[in-house]
């Protein structure tokens, strides 16, 4: 009987074990050791000096790759990096009203992870780690985390982003709320949204006559 009892509790704690390890295979939560960027207030998409001209600086010159490669010159996606992950980083960026659209939260690479405060990039396969730089959204498909977007990348610091497999998707670790100063889940280098934040992204790309940018910068 004893020996019963044993193999029961062994058998619970690998199962267990097995499914904490299913979950941190493709997502690592995160204890709150980011520095966040206290003066941002994306709920009011309000942001300070540093952030602003970043991002009207990025919307210049995307506009104008837009116009030159035949992309979508309404709009665009933009991520700042430098903006802590519990706060909203990514932006729908409106060229002809000069204003941001929407912003949601959005995952770094756990393999960007490398120090308390600032984030590293990476190109390599197998690195986890996020890819810096202008990507072309793709076409739809259902896939291991259901809806996701092919990305391209552009530039040569995300030129293998396609062979990375990095996708623009959605997982439910990714809350659809600021969660600052807590950071939120990291990924394999996907930019990975909240499910309902990535509803609101696919009305973008579905109903654009040309394909969208995404730019993610630091």
């Amino acid at each position: 009987m004893r020996l019963f009892i044993k193999l029961s509790v062994f058998t619970l704690l690998m199962a267990a074990t097995a499914s904490a390890f299913a979950y941190f295979f493709w997502f690592k939560p995160k204890s709150s050791k980011h520095a966040p960027v206290k003066s941002f207030k994306s709920k009011n998409i309000d942001h300070n000096d540093a952030v602003s001209i970043r991002l009207k600086q990025k919307a210049i010159s995307i506009k104008d790759f837009a116009g030159d490669n035949n992309y979508n010159t309404t709009r665009c996606f933009l991520v700042d990096m430098r903006i802590a992950s519990g706060f909203k980083r990514f932006f729908v960026y409106n060229f002809q009203k000069d204003s941001i659209e929407a912003a949601g939260l959005v995952t770094h690479g756990s393999g960007s992870d490398k120090g308390p405060v600032d984030l590293s990039f990476s190109n390599t396969p197998n690195s986890n780690a996020t890819s810096v730089g202008r990507y072309r959204v793709g076409k739809p498909y259902y896939g291991k985390f259901g809806l996701a977007y092919k990305l391209y990348g552009l530039d040569e610091t995300n030129s293998k982003a396609f062979d990375r497999f990095v996708v623009l998707h959605s997982h439910s670790c990714v809350p659809n709320d600021e969660v600052a100063p807590s950071p939120i889940c990291e990924s394999w280098g996907c930019p990975t949204v909240a499910p309902a934040f990535l509803s609101v992204l696919k009305k973008y790309i579905d109903n654009s006559g040309k394909p969208m940018l995404l730019w993610i910068y630091y």
